[in-house]
């Protein structure tokens, strides 16, 4: 017997059905979270960079690996914005990275240029897009991107906590020779030295940290986790840290296409929240279909208040240089 064959229709609904995910920026992070999403099967990847033959090549790379792992979906390499047209998600990761002796604040000038310059292109073929920001200065570049996109604030937010808190984390994992998937926590504030891990929502399976560490100790895990960043940094020199950034983006981008209503800490606009006006910074948002579809209102302490309004504090004043500069 025959068997008829797929109708074109059928065949064009399926392949709308596979979500299209372009990473900008095709550098250790860029490639490494192009890596993570394919070993997720979480769609299709457009990885674009401005450098000829740098995205094509590594994306032939990662395709090669495809018979060998299984993945389900395939990834195209581009220097050309058309051919990211249709994306649901857009990862920006491009960039100047942080090196020895630089802030993440130092790369102000050359990055928020590049945004500027991404957003306006990458809206222009993908306006229904979720935005989701790596580049430092994280909080302040994801709050040019979202000023100068007039979108929602719910679809335009930063990776940041979710790595942070991973690296808080480990070290606690570390330091207790337990599993870090046993370890809970969450870190809010602004991605730079002043982030605030939050011990009062730290549990290792259950047991509040306090009960398990000395102060003294915990103090020493959380400025750990502070200079997370800049300890890789220190290390790699001509570089900074890519698979734990890649891997903490790849999981905000499987929560909003799998709508799994996670909570996790990103860096979103606060319109009152946490007594926090007209500001990107790191708080507990639910990530769904529909992007940071709201934020959660933890309660604090009286010192971890007053932590995450430091904080707030810091990005505000790097975000003000920005406006300035841009002239926005």
């Amino acid at each position: 017997m025959a068997v008829a064959s797929p109708s074109p229709q059928a065949v064009v609904s399926s392949a709308i059905s596979i979500p299209k995910i372009t990473i900008v920026g095709a550098g250790n992070v860029g490639a490494s979270l192009a890596r993570c999403i394919l070993s997720q099967n979480l769609g299709n990847i457009t990885l674009l960079d401005i450098v000829e033959g740098r995205p094509q090549g590594l994306a032939l790379d990662m395709a090669e690996v495809q018979p060998l792992e299984g993945y389900s979906h395939h990834i195209t390499g581009t220097n050309d914005y058309q051919d990211t047209a249709n994306s649901q998600i857009v990862v920006i990761t491009a960039g100047l990275p942080r090196k020895p002796g630089l802030s993440r604040d130092d790369l102000l000038n050359v990055n928020g240029g590049i945004i500027l310059d991404v957003m306006s292109q990458a809206l222009r073929y993908s306006p229904d897009a979720h935005f989701i920001l790596v580049t430092n200065p994280l909080d302040v570049m994801t709050y040019l991107a979202w000023q100068t996109s007039g979108l929602p604030s719910r679809r335009i937010m930063g990776q940041a906590g979710v790595l942070d808190s991973a690296r808080f984390r480990t070290f606690i994992a570390r330091t207790l020779e337990v599993p870090p998937q046993d370890v809970s926590t969450m870190v809010l504030g602004g991605h730079g030295d002043l982030m605030v891990p939050l011990v009062s929502y730290t549990t290792v399976n259950g047991i509040p940290l306090t009960e398990m560490l000395p102060a003294a100790k915990i103090h020493q895990l959380v400025e750990r986790t502070r200079q997370g960043g800049a300890e890789i940094v220190n290390y790699l020199k001509a570089s900074g840290a890519y698979y734990a950034p890649a891997a903490a983006a790849a999981t905000m981008v499987a929560a909003i296409l799998k709508n799994q209503s996670a909570i996790l800490p990103v860096s979103a606009y606060l319109e009152g929240q946490y007594g926090l006006k007209d500001i990107y910074l790191g708080v507990p948002c639910r990530l769904d279909r529909n992007g940071a579809a709201s934020i959660v209102e933890l309660a604090l302490t009286p010192k971890e208040q007053e932590a995450l309004a430091a904080s707030a504090k810091s990005v505000r004043q790097t975000l003000d240089k920005a406006l300035a500069l841009f002239e926005i």
